[in-house]
């Protein structure tokens, strides 16, 4: 691990460690995303020549871009609930209804924390083919690592979470000193929550209306319902 790198994180630990582990959004939300903003741009005082991932956020999406039902879900990868919908709702969602082409799902990450802004930046550098597999996988071992207070320990497990997903070292620091990415990341979550209405994570839209956290049998009968229109 890089000294930059290090210290990136500890700047974000030191601006954003306010122990923001809530599962709900609320008025106090719209104030943390400005600081994990600000505190992305601190850190081009600490890693000026670090490369550029992107500055465009990419849409995070599966299965068929033309399919009947799309299912848009809010969650953060610090989220207790929304590891368990993901365990036990997504994964036959997708090889009943995404994998067969009947509907198309979009991830709207949520950030909570600094945590989960590290996490969702690795995810994402991982690149589209392997986003949902990494964000499976820091799902599945969330104890591990979300909740954690020291910096180095969360950078260095969930490093070790990148290696499995074929990521290496080089990329991986490049990814956690994105400054711009970091920026645009925090803004979209922040514009796309409030246009959404978005109170708690998992909150899930399906055809545009939107739900709390549910089991898989409930939200088949809605799917069901949907492509029978």
């Amino acid at each position: 691990m890089s000294k930059k790198y290090i210290l990136a994180a500890l700047v974000l630990a030191a601006a954003v460690g306010l122990g923001l582990n809530s599962l709900r959004l609320n008025e106090n939300q719209s104030g943390m995303a400005s600081e994990l903003a600000q505190t992305a741009t601190a850190q081009t005082s600490v890693a000026p020549d670090a490369p550029s991932v992107t500055t465009t956020l990419a849409e995070l999406t599966l299965g068929n871009p033309g399919a009947r039902v799309t299912i848009k879900e809010y969650a953060s990868l610090t989220c207790p609930h929304c590891a368990a919908f993901h365990k036990d709702v997504f994964k036959p969602l997708k090889a009943e209804y995404i994998d067969s082409g009947k509907v198309q799902f979009i991830m709207r990450e949520v950030y909570f924390d600094r945590n989960g802004l590290w996490a969702s930046m690795m995810a994402r550098c991982a690149g589209p083919d392997r986003y949902f597999g990494l964000s499976a996988l820091l799902f599945e071992s969330q104890k591990e690592w979300a909740h954690l207070e020291d910096p180095l320990a969360v950078t260095d497990l969930l490093k070790k979470k990148g290696r499995l997903a074929g990521m290496n070292d080089a990329q991986i620091d490049s990814c956690m000193a994105d400054n711009d990415m970091a920026k645009v990341m925090v803004e979209a979550y922040r514009t796309n929550s409030e246009t959404d209405g978005v109170q708690s994570t998992p909150t899930i839209f399906v055809n545009g209306k939107k739900y709390g956290n549910m089991a898989y049998d409930e939200l088949k009968v809605i799917l069901e319902t949907e492509l029978a229109k």
